[in-house]
């Protein structure tokens, strides 16, 4: 995968811990995990935003399970990171 260089501006107490986090996974890979995160999540959103636009606003039930399970998204995400492994389909 190619890659290139950037830099950007982090405020010192936040670049601490996510150096002390990411220790041997090094830097630059968990600040690329974390910006694919935050990707998907905004692809998300604006899906979210559209079918709402197309179908109507969610029920509160809806709204209930829609955040249970991206609860149970973002713990699989915790164990998988933990475990070091990407299941089928997950971006590297």
């Amino acid at each position: 995968m190619a890659t290139k260089k950037v830099t950007v501006t982090i405020p010192e107490d936040l670049l601490d811990e996510i150096r002390a986090e990411a220790a041997e996974r090094g830097l630059s890979a968990y600040v690329a995990e974390a910006l694919r995160f935050k990707r998907d999540r905004d692809r998300l959103r604006e899906l979210s935003d559209w079918l709402q636009e197309e179908h109507g606003s969610l029920t509160e039930e809806e709204r209930t399970a829609a955040f249970e399970e991206l609860d149970e998204l973002d713990a699989e995400h915790g164990r998988r990171r933990a475990a070091g492994t990407r299941g089928a389909g997950e971006a590297a």
